[in-house]
């Protein structure tokens, strides 16, 4: 074999999943395949297309740009230029050449097709590894086909929260109106109160009915308690051995929430509620993983596939679940970039997403067992909240003077 067409084999085994293909695969589909190259500038392609290609970054830099005009960039060698650029079905990005770009442009149904016929080791260890990367790949695969056809069973919104948003949208609605909504569940109905009494809302008397709590809180607040509250019930499977992880993403969701809204009251003007639940559904792609795994034992059995499984595909899936909920785009947006250090907005406000990113960031300093984790003034949303007086020692400082604070909404979280 030519040295050149080895070295062709070992560029492309730098990709995910063509890593799975065998040498004569990989000979098969660079022949199918496309080399294209593009000039800074150019655009390489729409956003809400479906050709029904797979581009893989060879060279070059390329910006994703969303739909409200916000850029992220991918530079080929790069950990996220492992995988096909934008490779979701309507596109959600338009894809645009920041550097002279090559790419290899392949069809869909052909990468599927090879990736169908890729060996299975025969026996041994290496087997029951490569069975469970496999594994990992069918769910990849899975759901991006089901995301590319808007087939993927995501979950409903708990059906006391759209009430409660319907409720609170009219007009006309007075508070015995949001009240008799909430009262039908009896749940919610004792949370709300509860909250209402807490150390964050207390007034000089306490509350004793719904209706009086909506009044002392007001819609809006009202609306988005419920919503938080009634999230418990999505983070829920029926496999016992995958209980576990959603347990434990329910857990972080919760201290990335109550982090959340400490840091929106002390050092922005956002509201805190809302910042409370964009924490709490930073991480909510992971649920719609986490349940469908059901069907794909090796990844639920083995804690790294499940956990490599969950991060590459909850940024999608959490901002098309929001979507489907109908929530405003900067929940969208906290949805698909709360695990990107780098992210930065258009805005020049500080935005959900700052607060949730930061607020994650000192929730993993929190755990012990993270050590690898960006400095703060590396951050962009550290240095976007640090034109409000905010630095790393003083964020610290912020959040252990307020533990209390911080204390309370986990309690409020965690009632059941």
């Amino acid at each position: 074999m030519p040295a050149e067409e080895l070295l062709s084999i070992r560029r492309l085994r730098e990709f995910q999943p063509l890593d799975r293909l065998t040498d004569d695969q990989l000979i098969l589909l660079a022949s199918r395949g496309e080399h294209r190259r593009h000039g800074p500038g150019q655009r390489v392609a729409e956003r809400g297309g479906q050709d029904g290609l797979d581009y893989f970054l060879l060279a070059g830099e390329v910006e994703l740009e969303a739909a409200d005009g916000r850029t992220n960039s991918i530079v080929a060698g790069s950990d996220k230029a492992r995988m096909p650029i934008a490779r979701l079905q309507p596109r959600m990005y338009s894809v645009i050449a920041a550097r002279p770009c090559e790419f290899l442009i392949i069809e869909q149904d052909v990468l599927n097709q090879l990736l169908r016929a890729a060996p299975v080791p025969e026996e041994g260890v290496a087997e029951v590894a490569d069975h469970g990367g496999d594994e990992a790949h069918d769910l990849l695969m899975e759901f991006y086909a089901e995301l590319r056809s808007n087939k993927l069973a995501l979950p409903s919104v708990p059906d006391v929260a759209w009430k409660v948003r319907r409720a609170t949208d009219r007009e006309d609605s007075t508070a015995d109106d949001i009240a008799r909504v909430i009262t039908v569940d009896p749940s919610i109905s004792a949370k709300l109160v509860r909250a209402c009494n807490s150390p964050l809302y207390r007034g000089f008397n306490d509350v004793r009915t719904v209706r009086d709590a909506v009044v002392r809180l007001g819609t809006k607040t009202t609306r988005q308690l419920v919503t938080v509250f009634s999230m418990r019930e999505i983070f829920k499977t029926q496999r016992p051995e995958l209980q576990t992880a959603m347990e434990l993403l329910w857990v972080r969701s919760r201290e990335v929430a109550a982090l959340s809204w400490v840091l929106a009251d002390a050092v922005t003007n956002l509201d805190p509620e809302e910042a409370l639940l964009a924490g709490l559904l930073h991480d909510i792609g992971a649920v719609p993983v986490i349940v469908q795994a059901e069907h794909h034992v090796n990844v639920f059995a083995d804690k790294t596939l499940l956990e490599r499984v969950i991060d590459e595909l909850k940024p999608d899936t959490g901002a098309a679940l929001l979507e489907r909920w109908e929530f405003p785009e900067s929940f969208v947006t906290v949805a698909r970039h709360a695990q990107d250090w780098s992210y930065q907005p258009s805005q020049e406000e500080p935005q959900l997403v700052d607060v949730v990113i930061l607020a994650k960031l000192h929730a993993l300093i929190r755990d012990r067992n993270n050590r690898q984790l960006p400095r703060f003034e590396s951050v962009p949303a550290y240095s976007r909240l640090g034109e409000l007086e905010l630095s790393a020692s003083r964020s610290l400082q912020i959040l252990n003077r307020a533990q209390e604070r911080v204390d309370e909404v986990q309690r409020l979280l965690s009632i059941h």
